[in-house]
């Protein structure tokens, strides 16, 4: 009874190692982002393995919480490619005869949501195998800037500063000063591995050509600081000068304000003048003929008095000429002399001069 069961077992045995196997064995694969993922999954079948070949990719996300996805799948000689919208056109089989016992796939321009489980599943009945990937998709570093902190003057105290613009964690940082004439101060050896450089009371033998290299588990950036440290600067005189300078901007502002304000206030004057004239306003009489017509009525009235009466009325009359008329119309042509007659009766006998 014993015997039997002995030979039951190592048969069954023998029929297990017959069948379908997956000889890739099961691995973790970290790939930078915008690369490509091979990821290998190669089998061997048995001769008792009859039935047709299915082969199925299925992605698990890092989460757990969303059920796992079939990425790709073989079966009746025909492949799907696009049951997971997030890798449509990203994933290829590498092998163009799948029989062959290559059930492999690319996965490209990774993105970090590529990041989880990939499972490989081959099945030809009665056999049956899978092997497991661990995919992690990192950052390499990149956009690494280098600069100083402070002022890079002898005696004062400043930082060298290395900040990668992106990269996975962990990153690791090594400095290292390029320029031959002058070896790394002592002061700075234990900080070579730091994102940061303290510089304490700073010397001229600081001064150089510095490199920081960033690294992490699929990449690296480096960049190039030049230090240069010189004597203090007169302070005092460049704040002087930057407040004369300061003033002198002012003033001629100042300047140009008041020349625009100035021409245009004349503008606006000559204006007010030009409009300033009335049509509807006759023309001043002129005094000139005002004093024609005023001599004229008393010569009317002079020609027809007698000498008895002809002393007061000059008198009278010629006081009451309006002297501004006279005075005021120095433009006036002279008149001629007038020549007046005079009638009178002497003993009945009348008499004209």
């Amino acid at each position: 009874m014993g015997l039997l069961l002995l030979f039951l077992l190592l048969c069954g045995v023998a029929d297990f190692a017959r069948s379908l196997s997956i000889t890739t064995p099961d691995q973790m694969i970290e790939k930078a982002k915008g690369e490509t993922a091979y990821m290998p999954c190669k089998f061997t079948l048995s001769p008792e393995d009859h039935g047709p070949l299915d082969i199925e990719w299925l992605l698990s996300p890092p989460d757990n919480q969303q059920v796992d996805q079939v990425i790709i799948l073989y079966s009746g000689d025909k492949i799907y490619d696009d049951y997971y919208p997030d890798l449509k056109g990203r994933v290829h089989f590498t092998s163009s005869d799948l029989k062959s016992g290559d059930a492999s796939i690319n996965v490209t321009n990774l993105q970090l949501s590529d990041t989880g489980t990939y499972q490989c599943k081959v099945k030809k009945a009665p056999g049956v195998g899978n092997k497991k990937i661990q995919l992690k998709v990192l950052v390499k570093p990149s956009g690494i800037r280098c600069y100083v902190d402070g002022s890079e003057e002898i005696g004062n105290d400043f930082k060298l500063k290395c900040e990668p613009k992106e990269g996975s964690l962990p990153l690791e940082y090594a400095w290292q000063k390029l320029s031959n004439a002058q070896k790394m101060p002592t002061s700075l050896i234990a900080e070579m591995t730091s994102p940061i450089i303290s510089v304490k009371n700073a010397t001229t033998e600081y001064s150089g050509t510095y490199s920081c290299t960033v690294s992490n588990r699929v990449g690296s950036d480096q960049c190039l600081l030049r230090l240069d440290v010189v004597p203090p600067s007169n302070r005092a005189g460049t704040i002087a000068g930057a407040i004369i300078g300061t003033l002198l901007a002012l003033v001629l502002i100042g300047l140009i304000i008041f020349c625009c304000h100035k021409k245009r206030r004349e503008k606006k004057y000559e204006k007010e003048v030009h409009h300033d004239i009335r049509e509807d306003v006759p023309p001043p009489k002129s005094r000139t003929s005002t004093a024609r017509s005023y001599i004229g009525s008393n010569h009317s009235s002079l020609g027809s008095m007698s000498p008895s009466n002809m002393e007061g009325y000059s008198k009278t009359q010629y006081n009451q000429v309006p002297s501004e008329d006279f005075e005021r119309a120095p433009q006036s042509p002279t008149l001629p002399p007038t020549k007046f007659k005079y009638t009178y009766k002497i003993d009945g006998i009348t008499v004209v001069q």
